[in-house]
């Protein structure tokens, strides 16, 4: 039984990428949205692009420990591969200076660390084109840097 979750929510196939190498955060955050899309929870970026060829993603929910290894340039690769995907960074709040580096780079928006269920479902539905069916409204100081 899905708890909270609207029909139209229930049966739309709206795809979210879960990609963070730190297995708690992904899964929580599989656990977060679960009942309201297709969620993968997915460890790296070579693995984004080969889940991305049989299933298209139309959100990625992508950890700030991969823009820090990796680089922003990870930002515009996935944007190339996915066209019109969202990519939404997990962060911690000490992270300003790579987080407004990300934002710039094609980063769509953040998700504050500790993660709240209203929170992240907000963000997941604003981007996914629901925005007549909101959950709840947290507060997200990165939001100001775009």
């Amino acid at each position: 039984m899905q708890i909270g979750v609207e029909a139209a929510r229930a049966v739309e196939n709206k795809r979210v990428f879960v990609v963070e190498p730190d297995e708690v955060t992904r899964a929580a955050l599989q656990f977060m949205l679960h009942d309201e899309n297709e969620t993968h929870e997915l460890r790296d970026v070579p693995t984004v692009y080969l889940k991305g060829r049989e299933h298209r993603p139309d959100l990625i929910l992508l950890g700030l420990s991969i823009i820090r290894d990796q680089g922003v340039q990870v930002l515009g690769a996935l944007k190339g591969a996915f066209p019109g995907v969202k990519i939404v960074l997990v962060v911690d709040a000490d992270a300003m200076p790579t987080v407004k580096e990300a934002l710039g780079a094609g980063a769509d928006d953040t998700l504050l660390k500790p993660l709240r269920v209203e929170a992240v479902r907000e963000t997941v539905d604003r981007h996914l084109g629901r925005n007549g069916i909101p959950h709840g409204v947290e507060s997200n100081p990165f939001r100001i840097l775009q």
